[in-house]
């Protein structure tokens, strides 16, 4: 395991993340901040917290996108899948939507995620954030919103660690076993 952004190099990463999601908000429509679950959803939180702190006039939704059921590798995955609930309890229709997720590598995750997000309505737009692109794509997927970039061999692995999630801070790259 090597270690490639510490704790305060991924708080940085957020701040940078954040500052750029800030400068997208549109003033015309309402606005949801929806994180693909886990660490999505945790990344999802601090974005609204600072947009709150900020005291903007935006009123902020705030999501959070199981993609389990969506996945189009689910039949391939031994054992049951985990399946936690999604929570969009506002309509999302007509509303600038962020999706958020800790990782962009091969794009499935997010083509499943855009697949359960129109399951909740038509947004008007849908932008993505990512902490981390690692490269890898193997679907027309890009993010809108990048806090850092790593190139990572198909072989490894990129993990996020978040200390709401994990106890601490820190991007590493692992071997796939």
């Amino acid at each position: 395991m090597k270690q490639v952004l510490t704790g305060e190099q991924v708080e940085r990463a957020v701040e940078r993340l954040c500052k750029a999601v800030i400068a997208e908000l549109p003033d015309d429509s309402p606005i949801a901040v929806i994180g693909i679950r886990t660490r999505g959803e945790t990344l999802a939180q601090r974005i609204v917290d600072r947009i709150q702190a900020l005291k903007t006039k935006h009123n902020v939704h705030h999501g959070v996108l199981d993609i389990t059921f969506y996945r189009d590798d689910l039949s391939r995955r031994r054992g049951a899948p985990l399946v936690r609930a999604t929570e969009i309890d506002f309509d999302l229709d007509d509303t600038w939507v962020l999706l958020v997720d800790d990782v962009l590598q091969t794009g499935r995750s997010i083509r499943a995620a855009l697949d359960a997000l129109h399951d909740f309505g038509r947004p008007k737009v849908i932008r993505l954030a990512v902490l981390i692109d690692r490269g890898g794509r193997e679907l027309p997927i890009s993010a809108d919103i990048v806090a850092k970039e790593i190139k990572v061999p198909p072989n490894q692995r990129v993990q996020v660690r978040l200390k709401e999630n994990d106890g601490q801070e820190g991007v590493f790259i692992i071997k796939k076993s």
